[in-house]
């Protein structure tokens, strides 16, 4: 089987970098395209093992390429989107802060190429997702629930989109709406916590590519669940991962669970099915 072609969008960004650094790494998989936008000094310039020129034409990325993956900007990722549908080609999609506009774009590019769109491609990551959900349906509403992320300091949204999804999986545990639940900030004299509430804090520093923690906190335990990422490859090797697993597969709307085939409660069914 000859080797999956895979471009990268906004590959001169800190994960773009990162990802033409990795795919040629991977068994199966090949660095074909690179673009970026017309002002970054990356355009011109050879990536990867295979001196891949990086451009700035979008579409010639999705034309050339059985897979795309991209972690920018949720503008760019909506427009690539509907490249996706008009190419048919699979699309991979680190991105986060996209508006429900935006997502809906996403969707409906689902509906004419195999799209992969998750908060954080980690294995890691995903797993913990999972072990949040398990954790929030046996601990009960006795528990409160606070998800504590860092990131580094030039991150442009809060709380993170791997925060949300951890959030979410807390609340597809619970049973509950995620988005009436959902404390994202504190500040002044805000009266005692509400009960049920899934309250966010956000730290912002450094160079911390994330770190997540989720606290259940009851009157007599504490129980933490947490991941750490020490290199923005285990982000890069998911995507690469998620990439490859779209070889065959028809157009719908997938994420990392999909992927990795874990299990999944009917609370927490892929997006393509919400």
């Amino acid at each position: 089987m000859q080797d999956m072609k895979i471009g990268v969008l906004g590959a001169g960004g800190r994960m773009g970098t990162t990802l033409v650094r990795r795919i040629d790494d991977w068994p199966g998989a090949e660095l074909a395209a690179a673009a970026e936008r017309p002002d970054h000094p990356a355009v011109g310039k050879p990536v990867g093992d295979r001196d891949v020129e990086v451009g700035t034409d979008a579409r010639a990325v999705f034309a050339a390429c059985d897979a795309a993956i991209e972690f920018s900007t949720p503008e760019a990722t909506a427009a690539h989107a509907q490249l996706a549908a008009a190419t048919g080609t699979a699309h991979v999609i680190g991105s986060t802060g996209l508006d429900a506009a935006q997502a809906a774009a996403v969707r409906a590019a689902a509906e004419r190429a195999p799209v992969v769109w998750a908060p954080n491609m980690s294995v890691g990551v995903n797993l913990l997702f999972a072990l949040v959900e398990r954790a929030a349906a046996v601990l009960g509403p006795e528990y409160d629930i606070e998800i504590v992320e860092m990131h580094h300091r030039h991150k442009v949204d809060a709380p993170s989109g791997t925060a949300l999804g951890l959030g979410r999986a807390a609340a597809a545990g619970r049973g509950v709406d995620h988005d009436k639940a959902a404390a994202r900030g504190r500040d002044g004299y805000t009266g005692p916590r509400r009960r049920g509430d899934i309250g966010y804090a956000v730290l912002r520093g450094g160079a911390v590519p994330g770190d997540h923690t989720v606290v259940f906190a009851a009157d007599g335990e504490r129980v933490e669940l947490g991941h750490r990422a020490a290199s923005r490859d285990v982000f890069a090797d998911g995507a690469v991962r998620a990439a490859l697993w779209t070889r065959g597969k028809p157009p719908g709307l997938y994420d990392m669970r999909d992927v990795l085939g874990l299990d999944r409660s009917p609370s927490s069914a892929p997006r393509s099915a919400r």
